[in-house]
């Protein structure tokens, strides 16, 4: 290599993989376009690496090692608590992402208010606003105490430092991708130094039993480094989700090694902060319209949540020759997928026919339970014919036209029956695992046929 010609590395940005040379897919996650060129990290001094603990660590056996209450401490925010898995677990290193603006920083300071009024030492490390800056949306959120700290700093060396000295309970650190390390060459941002600032806070969060947050910024496009490269790095990785034109958010944990990944926490944009959502089901059914075709409410499970959504379809003639598709909310090709099964098992031809399907609300739904809410929905609107508003219905749509079952049946029910709905349709062999509810009717279905029936 010739005399003063950097030495350079190419980084995905979606997995962190490294490549000698550009690559138009990568290796590691089979995504396109994804390789930037980097230098590669010179160390200009001591390396900043440690072992987890200050001390030489000897082996111990599982015997030996004590587990007590203290070990998570409650956020007194009940759908945090129950994204995280029951409370904020010391040591552990929590990634929470989303779109500028969806309110991560805002979240993060009310758990910093609840947690300093529990007498917990917090330090509050911001890269992006300055203490002003804070002080006016802390002001918006509520009174804060002393326990409380903030640190407006850039350089990794310097907040490494002031942790060490002041051994707080929680540190929050807004946002990773601010974060730089004087032994790196390369610019703050970069994989390379959001990778060793990550590194350096997972030691101080194993080594001194610190829980700590980091703020990692995600566009549309997923082209800032950051977030998808530290998922295999961190404990926790929570993402927000939802418009942040819209009051509510959704708080989803996509990876938790302490707790379950299908829970979800529910939230309002206020003047005065985010606040919790106790009845998502009421929350999202608000505006249903009354008495219009190609509407009709499901039930779909978050973890051990019932959550009822409504399902929005329009099916009308189309004026091209090739008929237009389109989803939001749900899968694209699912929806195909039941359309095409509507066509053959029932003979229903929507191939002239644009249709357009909506989760209204604006959440996103995979699960296959709400394939039969789909179907009527798509029926509802191509005859014209609307559905009973007090009926809700949920079941998986096999290929043949079969309504297969699906779990935790009592619950959806029984969610549906505290907010009024007096019919319920499900899959007929869910039918024994049904206990009685009052109020509402249970159907049991084994065909798209029988439900489109009901009509």
């Amino acid at each position: 290599m010739a005399k003063g010609k950097a030495a350079s590395v190419f980084y995905c940005q979606n997995c962190g993989y490294e490549s000698a040379k550009w690559m138009g897919q990568c290796p590691g996650c089979r995504e396109w376009n994804t390789f930037v060129e980097e230098a590669v990290p010179v160390l200009k001094g001591k390396s900043t690496s440690r072992h987890l603990s200050q001390s030489p660590g000897l082996p111990v056996s599982l015997q030996e090692i004590s587990l007590d209450d203290e070990d998570r401490l409650t956020t007194h925010s009940g759908e945090l608590d129950r994204v995280l898995g029951g409370g904020l677990v010391r040591g552990s290193l929590t990634l929470v992402g989303g779109d500028p603006g969806i309110g991560k920083s805002t979240l993060l300071l009310q758990v910093c208010r609840m947690l300093a009024q529990d007498k917990r030492d917090v330090l509050y490390v911001s890269g992006e606003e300055s203490l002003k800056q804070i002080k006016l949306r802390a002001n918006r959120i509520g009174k804060f105490n002393e326990s409380l700290k903030l640190l407006c700093e850039t350089s990794l060396g310097t907040i490494e430092e002031t942790i060490r000295r002041m051994k707080p309970d929680v540190v929050v650190i807004d946002s990773i991708q601010t974060m730089y390390q004087e032994n790196i060459s390369s610019a703050p941002g970069s994989i390379s130094q959001v990778r060793e600032a990550t590194s350096v806070l997972l030691q101080l969060a194993k080594g001194m039993n610190i829980s700590v947050f980091i703020v990692g910024h995600v566009t549309k496009e997923g082209t800032v480094a950051g977030p998808r490269v530290l998922e295999h790095m961190v404990d926790t990785v929570l993402y927000f989700e939802g418009d942040r034109h819209a009051s509510y958010r959704i708080l989803r944990g996509v990876k938790n090694r302490f707790g379950s990944t299908n829970e979800i926490g529910v939230f309002e944009m206020a003047s005065e902060g985010l606040k919790e959502v106790a009845n998502p089901s009421e929350f999202m059914l608000s505006g249903k319209p009354e008495h219009a075709s190609g509407s009709i409410v499901v039930c779909s499970m978050e973890g051990t949540r019932p959550m009822l959504v409504e399902i929005q379809a329009l099916v009308c003639h189309s004026s091209f020759g090739i008929p237009r598709r389109q989803t939001t909310g749900t899968d694209f090709n699912r929806v195909n997928l039941l359309i095409a099964v509507l066509e053959k098992r029932l003979g229903i031809q929507m191939g002239g026919c644009d249709a357009y399907v909506n989760i209204a609300g604006g959440i996103k739904i995979q699960e296959p339970a709400i394939d039969l809410g789909i179907v009527m929905a798509l029926v509802s609107s191509f005859k014209n014919k609307c559905i009973d508003d007090r009926m809700i219905a949920f079941g998986e749509v096999g290929l043949s036209g079969e309504v297969r079952g699906v779990n935790m049946v009592q619950a959806r029910v029984q969610e549906a029956g505290k907010l009024g709905f007096t019919s319920c349709v499900i899959p007929k062999v869910c039918m024994d695992a049904v206990k009685d509810v009052s109020g509402i009717r249970v159907i049991g279905v084994g065909s798209v046929a029988d439900a489109i029936g009901l009509l």
